[in-house]
């Protein structure tokens, strides 16, 4: 008998049983799925709960109906694009204005498009003599330029130099302060050394087309400054283009010294190679004779000077600088002497005493080439020096040091207080060399013991202006940095012997160079006795007394060439430019960084060209 079915231990109390009618298999699906056929199958899926039914035709439509467009003002168009198109036009009209008001504001463009107005400046009026010359437009608006009539002497006088300076810096101000009064708005004086456009400066070339200043007469005076520039020439060649910038430097002093003038040139090559400026060199009137007789030609330009009337001492913004001795510091400012203090021993910061070295140290680069012959000379001698500090069967790996000695007597007296009458002493010298010795040799030999060999191998390198240091006892032993040219002690020349009882030809007492170098020294060179115009003969000088001077010049730069090239650690001063030089050629890191450069005038950094 099958099992029956017992519901009466169920917890439903009721329970619904389905008619025997009823299908309980689902209906197909809206995308005919069949579905599984049993509840068991592969087939069973719930995809037929992710569909919905579409959607009733008789529902709304989500989307509004499509409108007709109406006809709006004027009908034809709306007013919110009218005002757009309103805007626009306002907008193009206020651009317009703005760019006409910029373009007759401007400092330069008025001038170059206005045609010459004679009722401004008059040329007339313009003077006979370098000087600032102020200029007002048809607006009224004032500037300034510097006017340097056409074939004026080149370069300057020194006289011309200082004053037009002066007066660029005084025209400067002036119009500085004639625009801020027609404005009643105060205007900041940024100087006539800025580099910006707030002095109101205009160039040369801008003002002669404008009609302020006369025209070129004629294309060839453009080159007129090439006959004494060094290493340029016209001769048989095209003429070059004129340089876009360029920088002039004039040999020019009434300082005897030459090491002063050339740091002031080393330091204008610097800048002008920041500034993208060529860079040209004036020897016409230079107290050592031509700048090729002691160094080479220096670098050539792809381009060519311009006229000298465009080659102006002041401001700093010119197109064409031409900077002397004279101008230099003044014109470069706090650039070149790296502060404005009274005090010209207060030390430099390291950011303004390295900036100037960097500028310096582009120009020895460039233009410290001596002339074939001293080159020649100073190469063969710093090889011969340094080998003789080599010891023997070490293959160079055990060498001696050679210690340079720049010793500065004559008209120039040390920074320190209690030398500041006298010289700095010999023995000074000689005790802060030997310390170098110790310290660099004294723990260096085998089992940290002292490197005796190395030491005899040592020497020291003497260079001074007063030939009587040679024979000091303290640097008894040291070799001649150069002996090819030397300054010579009265004691060392050979007078002639003559028959006193006999009446002879007066001869001029020979004198030497005890004491060191001095400027009345140097400037009577060539002179006699009998000529006491000594000025007559400074502006003057015979060729007798170039040639002496340049051979003074010589030797001093190949004095330094080897002190700089042959030596391992140099002594000197620092009051001495010599010195300062001498870091220079040595370069910043073997001469600071390594300390190899050692000053033993006070506590006194290297400071450039300052005093």
């Amino acid at each position: 008998m099958p099992p029956t079915l017992d519901l009466s231990r169920t917890r439903h109390a009721k329970m619904i049983i389905s008619p025997p009618r009823i299908n309980l298999r689902r209906a197909a699906s809206y995308h005919h799925d069949k579905g599984p056929v049993s509840a068991t199958s592969s087939r069973f899926n719930f995809d037929h709960l992710m569909f919905s039914p579409p959607p009733s035709p008789g529902l709304p439509s989500l989307s509004p109906p499509l409108r007709k467009p109406s006809k709006g003002f004027a009908g034809f168009v709306r007013p919110r694009r009218v005002v757009r198109y309103i805007l626009y036009i306002c907008g193009l009209v206020l651009i317009f204005y703005a760019l006409k008001w910029l373009y007759t504001h401007s400092p330069v463009l008025p001038f170059l498009s206005r045609p010459y107005d004679h009722s401004l400046v008059s040329r007339a009026d313009l003077p006979d003599h370098p000087a600032p010359i102020l200029l007002t437009d048809s607006r009224g608006r004032i500037s300034w330029t510097v006017s340097i009539p056409q074939g004026s002497e080149f370069p300057l006088t020194a006289e011309d130099f200082t004053n037009v300076c002066e007066k660029c810096r005084e025209t400067a101000e002036q119009v500085q302060q004639l625009r801020s009064q027609k404005s009643s708005i105060p205007q900041a004086y940024l100087g006539f050394l800025s580099h910006t456009s707030g002095s109101h400066f205009i160039d040369v070339k801008e003002a002669q087309q404008a009609g302020y200043l006369p025209a070129p007469a004629s294309a060839d005076k453009a080159q007129d400054a090439v006959k004494t520039l060094v290493g340029e020439t016209v001769e048989g060649t095209i003429p070059k283009p004129v340089c876009e910038k360029s920088l002039t430097f004039v040999l020019e002093s009434d300082d005897a010294g030459l090491g002063k003038t050339l740091m002031m040139l080393w330091t204008a090559y610097g800048l002008a190679q920041n500034e993208g400026r060529a860079f040209f060199i004036d020897d016409s009137r230079w107290a050592y004779g031509k700048y090729m007789d002691i160094f080479q030609a220096p670098p050539r330009e792809d381009c060519g000077p311009p006229p000298r009337h465009e080659m102006l001492p002041c401001p700093l913004e010119a197109r064409h600088l031409v900077v002397s001795t004279w101008t230099a510091i003044d014109l470069f400012g706090e650039l070149l002497v790296g502060g404005s203090s009274d005090d010209p021993l207060e030390r430099l910061k390291p950011s303004a005493q390295k900036k100037m070295f960097n500028l310096a140290r582009l120009g020895h680069d460039a233009l410290f080439r001596l002339n074939k012959d001293d080159n020649v000379y100073v190469d063969n001698r710093v090889r011969d020096l340094m080998a003789r500090r080599i010891v023997p069967k070490t293959k160079g790996k055990q060498n001696g040091l050679a210690i340079g000695i720049h010793v500065r007597r004559g008209d120039r007296h040390p920074f320190e207080y209690q030398y500041r009458s006298s010289y700095m002493p010999v023995n000074i010298y000689a005790e802060t060399a030997r310390e170098i010795l110790e310290d660099k040799f004294n723990h260096t030999g085998p089992h940290g013991a002292e490197d005796a060999v190395a030491k005899s191998h040592s020497l020291m390198i003497l260079a001074s202006d007063d030939p009587m240091i040679y024979q000091a006892t303290e640097l008894k032993g040291a070799t001649l940095a150069q002996e090819r040219i030397k300054l010579a002690a009265k004691q060392e020349m050979k007078q002639p012997e003559l028959d006193r009882n006999v009446m002879h030809k007066f001869h001029d007492e020979a004198f030497g160079w005890e004491g060191g170098f001095f400027s009345a020294m140097f400037w009577n060179l060539g002179q006699s006795s009998s000529n006491a115009d000594v000025e007559a003969h400074k502006k003057s000088p015979s060729a007798d007394a170039i040639r002496l001077r340049s051979l003074v010049g010589r030797a001093y730069m190949m004095d330094l060439a080897v002190l700089a090239d042959a030596s391992d650690v140099v002594i000197c001063t620092v009051s001495a430019v010599g010195c300062r030089l001498l870091a220079v050629m040595m370069g910043w890191e073997s001469a600071m960084e390594k300390g190899n450069w050692v000053n033993i005038d006070g506590g006194y950094g290297w400071r450039g060209v300052s005093s």
